[in-house]
């Protein structure tokens, strides 16, 4: 649900990945990711084929686990947000990948003609913000000293694809450092590397209806799939979002203890039923703050999400400019 893209790349690269090795071997060769080919033909349709659909199935199955995992940043940050990041991975990724090849070889002597295929850079490019803005909760320990976390699956599924294949330790290298360039807003690389709105309205109105699925129902979400995996994943989704929640409960303690406070109660009814009757409050202006100063560019962001501007201002000056709370609370409610 809310994360049609990620269920694209899910199923249409794993497919095509199952009919080349099982129907089409003799078409594999377009989709291999040859360096020599690029450098030396000037082949540089395989940077698009060699870098979208894997030829192991190894790697194949870990990626799609791995989208899966990766889904809840769609959900968080809307699907243009979401392609854009894997779209600036993607490209800047390719632009290492070379490099990397080419210091190796300096460094090392070691000649490198090919590198795994498959959607590799951007999956590792997500470990970035998986790392820095997901929550650890500890669900276990092992003998006594080992916590086994919520994000410790995700880890080892990557751990698995860093050593499935030779030199995919570059593609692992290249995709870390491309996230982090697009995480941290080097250069500004999040604003030239972005997928247009008008490509990102034509791909809503025209794959989002394929590939959207329905809300679950309440008596469904929680505890209800096929296996235990997935049913511990699912607990630990509704475990992220209640810890999102917990922030908003204390941020609410922290400003009643300094005697200023907008309160939630009244601010996010009017947010859920304003296309029904106009909401309209007017508070003492004795003991009440100035209004936060809100980013446009935060008010962009939830507004590609779907809201409207009016709600997006008001979660983040409530919120205190926090977009991932603002975020949060409007999905909710």
């Amino acid at each position: 649900d809310k994360a049609p893209l990620s269920k694209s790349l899910l199923l249409v690269p794993s497919a095509i990945s199952i009919l080349l090795t099982l129907l089409f071997q003799h078409y594999q060769k377009f989709f291999a990711y040859n360096l020599q080919a690029v450098k030396e033909d000037f082949q540089i349709w395989r940077l698009v084929c060699g870098r979208t659909i894997c030829l192991d199935l190894k790697d194949t199955f870990c990626s799609s686990l791995l989208i899966y995992n990766f889904r809840i940043f769609e959900r968080r940050y809307g699907s243009r947000k979401f392609s854009s990041f894997l779209l600036g991975a993607w490209m800047l990724s390719a632009l290492f990948d070379l490099l990397l090849v080419e210091i190796t070889q300096y460094i090392f002597g070691i000649t490198i003609n090919s590198l795994p295929s498959g959607f590799l850079g951007p999956v590792f490019a997500l470990f970035v913000p998986f790392y820095s803005s997901i929550p650890r909760v500890q669900v276990t320990q092992v003998l006594g000293h080992f916590s086994i976390t919520n994000k410790s699956l995700v880890y080892i599924l990557g751990l698995q694809l860093l050593t499935s294949g030779s030199y995919i330790w570059i593609l692992a290298l290249s995709g870390l450092i491309s996230g982090i360039c697009y995480n941290s807003s080097i250069l500004k690389v999040h604003r030239i590397l972005c997928v247009p709105r008008w490509v990102a309205k034509i791909f809503s109105w025209t794959l989002e209806p394929v590939f959207s699925s329905a809300e679950p129902t309440n008596e469904v979400r929680v505890g209800m799939g096929a296996t235990v995996d997935i049913q511990r994943q699912q607990r630990m989704e509704l475990l992220d979002r209640q810890i999102m929640m917990s922030q908003v409960a204390q941020m609410r303690r922290q400003r009643q203890q300094q005697g200023g406070m907008i309160n939630w109660n009244r601010l996010f009814p009017p947010l859920r039923h304003r296309h029904n009757a106009n909401y309209q409050d007017h508070p003492s202006e004795q003991g009440i703050p100035p209004p936060t100063e809100v980013s446009e560019e935060q008010v962009a962001r939830l507004m590609e999400m779907g809201f409207s501007r009016g709600d997006a201002l008001e979660a983040l000056r409530a919120s205190n400019n926090d977009l991932n709370v603002a975020t949060n609370f409007l999905l909710q409610h």
